[in-house]
């Protein structure tokens, strides 16, 4: 394994005239050895860009890429020692599974006693063992991942294993699954993990650490609890979460009093924020809903509930606003229409301006 660190800008133009002509912008990041990464974030915010310059496959247009302080920025993939499990799978049809698993191995030239015993290792933790003997083009897409994904993980010796979206082709009743041998994987092996996807839930049940990306920067990194927490951003509170944050837009006057539109939030006067247009930020999980008006709380109007098993979603408007709430399961439904009262202001608000966290 080994601590990776990124230095650098890419663009896929010979000319860059402006930041959007960049892939990714002028970033810092470091990967600590044996880690589990995961890259989050839209289509084009510049994750695979990314990870396809930490294999090698892709060279910074600009920076460096270091493994443990050696500069690989010109390396190959095989220079790197990197391993590498891509959207779909990448198997040999004509190869049992055994062999598929073994094929990493026995081309660096493993014992055979070595490579039988590394590849029943990873056989028994992807569930494989049963079908070593089977040849790989007779099986479903979900099991050929699942031998891309042990091909990947075989080589004990590897910098790192990088994953390019691998649960695409994965039956959605297996994903959890599968993403829960990963993170048992991980504490097993140690090994180096950066993970690519845009589906938060994979990102934040697979990952020690996330990297929430957006138009080409790192936004955002630290662990699923300080993302869903303390949001440093309004796209990360927008992107993470189901639904994410409700963002209003406010105004701190002079006086210190806080205004959403023609409405006085009581409590306000005790923050210390700065004057102007800011946006407040509080999870549907944390808006507390009141049947009758309650102290510091603002009035609001009933558009929907929804029953989502586990909890109740509420939609409503306050101020012509759009916000959502998190019900228990078993409380009283207001219907449409009806007239509710809501607390923004509590331990878990929090207040933006130009988009950026106010500490």
């Amino acid at each position: 394994m080994a601590r990776i660190d990124l230095d650098l800008a890419h663009s896929y133009q010979k000319v860059v005239h402006s930041d959007a002509d960049y892939a990714l912008l002028p970033l810092n990041i470091c990967f600590e050895d044996g880690g589990a990464y995961a890259l989050l974030g839209p289509s084009g915010c510049g994750k695979t860009t990314m990870l396809n310059i930490i294999s090698g496959l892709v060279t910074a247009s600009h920076g460096t890429v270091q493994f443990d302080g050696v500069d690989r920025t010109r390396d190959t993939p095989q220079q790197r020692n990197i391993a590498q499990v891509f959207q779909f799978p990448v198997i040999y049809d004509t190869m049992t599974v055994g062999e598929n698993l073994a094929f990493p191995l026995r081309n660096r030239k493993v014992p055979a006693q070595q490579i039988k015993q590394r590849v029943g290792q990873i056989a028994e933790m992807l569930e494989l063992s049963a079908f070593l003997d089977q040849r790989a083009a007779n099986l479903a897409a979900d099991a050929k991942q699942k031998i891309s994904l042990g091909r990947g993980l075989v080589r004990p010796d590897v910098s790192a294993v990088l994953f390019d979206e691998p649960l695409t082709v994965i039956d959605p009743h297996l994903k959890w699954e599968l993403r829960r041998k990963l993170k048992e994987i991980h504490h097993e092996l140690g090994l180096t993990l950066i993970y690519v996807t845009h589906d938060q839930v994979e990102a934040m049940t697979f990952a020690d650490h996330v990297l929430v990306m957006a138009r080409g920067r790192v936004v955002q990194q630290g662990s699923p609890a300080d993302l869903f927490e303390r949001p440093r951003h309004t796209f990360v509170g927008h992107f993470i979460g189901s639904p994410g944050m409700n963002l209003l837009p406010v105004q701190c006057r002079a006086d210190r009093s806080l205004w959403l539109g023609r409405q006085a939030l009581e409590g306000a006067q005790a923050l210390s924020l700065p004057e102007g247009s800011l946006t407040l930020g509080i999870r549907p999980e944390y808006l507390q809903v009141h049947a009758q008006p309650a102290a510091d709380t603002v009035p609001a109007t009933v558009q929907w509930v929804r029953h989502l098993g586990t909890s109740q979603l509420l939609s409503a408007q306050v101020q012509g606003l759009n916000i959502k709430a998190h019900l228990p399961v078993d409380a009283p439904a207001p219907a449409a229409g009806a007239d509710i009262h809501v607390t923004l202001l509590d331990a878990h608000t929090c207040f933006y301006q130009n988009e950026e966290l106010i500490p």
